[in-house]
């Protein structure tokens, strides 16, 4: 999986074959930047933006760039998309740079109830990938998401009664959203094998 890890402007994105690169739109530049910068197999490219939503939207960013260049091997790589609502302990593993690192969903019902609009999300925030870094399940390596934002809640201590912001989960933007705003000319792949409660055999 870490194959599809590549960089957005200093942040991260997923290489999702066909020259094209996933990432969320505060990570892209929320249209101000008209050609942000890829890294991807050592190498930088310039990207164009093929479709962005605003951060306070869905929060998504599909890039597009030359893959000429890169190594077969990466060019006939393609992602799949998974089937079906992450469920509250599904096991997943997102990627920090090039570093896989599992972590697992969290129940909505975890988040302060301000915050439970956000219902996928996973717990290990400070050790855990950045905003626009691939969520994967864990078993069926499928694209569970791509990570948005830090939920954060104040706290106090007993002991002194001081108060202080801590980061409590990560919101992932989930796959049925990705599939959802994907142009159709670039529509991903579902994947193959589901577990049997997605298939429609119930």
């Amino acid at each position: 999986m870490s194959i599809y890890g590549v960089g957005v402007n200093g942040g991260a994105g997923v290489y999702l074959g066909n020259g094209l690169v996933l990432s969320v739109a505060h990570v892209v530049g929320g249209g101000i930047i008209d050609r942000p910068t890829i890294t991807v197999a050592g190498q930088q490219r310039s990207a164009t933006v093929v479709k962005e939503s605003p951060f306070e939207q869905l929060d998504l960013a599909v890039l597009e760039f030359d893959e000429s260049r890169l190594p077969i091997s990466l060019r006939l790589r393609r992602i799949t998309l998974c089937q079906g609502t992450p469920w509250p302990g599904e096991q997943v593993i997102s990627l920090l740079g090039q570093t896989p690192v599992r972590s697992h969903i969290l129940s909505p019902l975890a988040l302060p109830p301000e915050t439970r609009r956000f219902s996928t999300v996973i717990r290990d925030v400070a050790t855990t990938g950045n905003s626009g870094s691939g969520v994967f399940d864990a078993d069926r390596k499928c694209l569970l998401g791509v990570m948005s934002r830090k939920i954060s809640q104040m706290r106090m201590r007993k002991d002194t009664g001081e108060k202080k912001m801590q980061d409590i989960a990560k919101y992932f933007v989930p796959a049925a959203t990705i599939a959802a705003f994907m142009p159709a000319r670039f529509g991903l792949m579902p994947e193959s094998n589901p577990p049997s409660q997605f298939s429609g055999h119930q």
